[in-house]
């Protein structure tokens, strides 16, 4: 669509309102509203505000930022009467795109994959969420598992399908839905599509899922580990690269039907996937979520058919070329999915970049495998805590390239203040352990 487009659709539906998306460093969505008397001026020349109270922008002394929204965003709101909204693009008041700005930082690295000859970085999350009574307690609406379906079992069906109603109304197309692995779990997956369109696409998602649990007086949450001792959340992400019409990850002729490209991709990701978790898991909570036992991958390997694996690759079927992919398994539903396309993006091409060489995948659980075994097959692990994951990205230069000088300044600064505030407050469980014996 374009500006004629727009303005056309705002008279027609009798739109009153636009809401203005963007989303801080951390990925949490920031919004303020319009009337359709701004649009032209916004679509024009955007709409000025003050970034330094927003999560890794400006400075106070260098506040003032201009946030201009991408006509192909424009989607008329299923939830809110005679109201529509548009993502955001962050600009300095120079005219010039904005260093802290995660969806630039995102197109920065999607400029990159045009250099290698590349056209597209297609992408296809699933992201797992939870619904709860509220959100003052993890308080499950059921005890069902994976893919129940009885009546009575699963409380969450009714909530998915509205869901999926409103993403058809946004344009959004939802593969499928279903209950998952642990109570009061659930999943809607997303079709693939263009990195960048389907990081706008998946904020939106987000909202929808937490409006439509809110119309029912629920709460629901991204959280990746709300419960102890159950499956946490994750969102895996198929990913593939393509040419124009050809993926440039399949070949024929090879055993696993993967070209030298994807095998150079996922040997880069293995590579630095210790470097990225901070941005694809970013949270205290997170790494309650990687550890043995509830599926969440933990060990550095990759595999066609082990779903222990940190990635897998799907089964290749007969005249499905375009659908050679790869699975990365290891990334969370609360990351900024911005940041989290664009870093392990980078991963991939500097593996392709360097030709890093692909080991043979691990057909066996890595969990069931004892230690020394594993140190003998050099299978590492992820980082085990947030303070790891921050002291491995403070050595990459990788994530500072991917991330740019900004936004790895601002992430890190937030994170260390986050595992400050973790590791200084007293826990329920060092009270009831500690106290009766100390």
């Amino acid at each position: 669509m374009d500006k004629k487009d727009i303005l056309n659709i705002i008279k027609s539906k009798n739109i009153k309102f636009i809401e203005l998306w963007f989303t801080d460093i951390l990925g949490r969505i920031k919004t303020f509203t319009i009337t359709e008397d701004e649009l032209p001026e916004a679509l024009q020349s955007g709409m000025g505000f003050d970034g330094s109270s927003i999560e890794g922008f400006a400075r106070i002394y260098e506040s003032d930022l201009i946030a201009k929204p991408d006509p192909e965003t424009f989607r008329i709101l299923p939830y809110k009467e005679n109201t529509a909204k548009m993502v955001c693009d962050i600009f300095s008041p120079d005219g010039k795109p904005y260093e802290g700005d995660p969806r630039y930082c995102l197109k920065r690295n999607l400029e990159e994959l045009k250099s290698f000859g590349f056209t597209h970085f297609y992408v296809g999350p699933e992201l797992e969420y939870f619904y709860f009574k509220s959100d003052k307690m993890p308080e499950t609406i059921d005890n069902a598992g994976y893919f129940d379906s009885m009546p009575g079992e699963d409380a969450g069906i009714e909530l998915r399908i509205k869901t999926m109603e409103y993403l058809k109304q946004m344009d959004i197309q939802a593969e499928y839905a279903h209950h998952e692995v642990a109570p009061s779990q659930h999943e809607i997956d997303l079709k693939y599509d263009s990195a960048l369109q389907m990081a706008d696409k998946v904020i939106v998602y987000k909202v929808l899922v937490k409006e439509v649990a809110k119309q029912t007086g629920l709460y629901a949450t991204f959280m990746p580990k709300p419960i102890a001792d159950v499956n946490g959340s994750g969102m895996h992400v198929h990913q593939s690269l393509f040419k124009d019409l050809k993926n440039m990850f399949f070949s024929e002729k090879d055993k696993y039907h993967l070209s030298d490209i994807a095998k150079n991709y996922i040997a880069g990701i293995l590579k630095h996937c210790r470097e990225i978790c901070i941005v694809t898991n970013q949270w205290v909570n997170s790494y309650k979520r990687l550890v043995p036992g509830y599926e969440a991958p933990v060990y550095i390997c990759w595999a066609n058919k082990n779903r222990s694996a940190l990635i897998r690759v799907p089964e290749y079927k007969p005249g499905k070329e375009k659908s050679t992919r790869i699975e990365v398994r290891f990334p969370d539903p609360a990351c900024n999915p911005y940041l989290a396309f664009a870093v392990m993006l980078k991963a991939g091409l500097e593996g392709i970049k360097n030709k890093y060489t692909l080991v043979e995948p691990l057909e066996v659980s890595a969990y069931e495998m004892e230690e020394i075994e594993r140190k003998a097959r050099k299978i590492e692990e992820l980082p085990g805590s947030l303070i790891e994951a921050i002291e491995i990205a403070e050595e990459s230069k990788l994530l500072k390239d991917a991330l740019g000088e900004h936004i790895y300044t601002k992430f890190l600064e937030n994170k260390k203040i986050e595992w400050d505030n973790y590791r200084t407050k007293i826990s329920d469980y060092e009270i009831k352990r500690y106290l009766p014996l100390l």
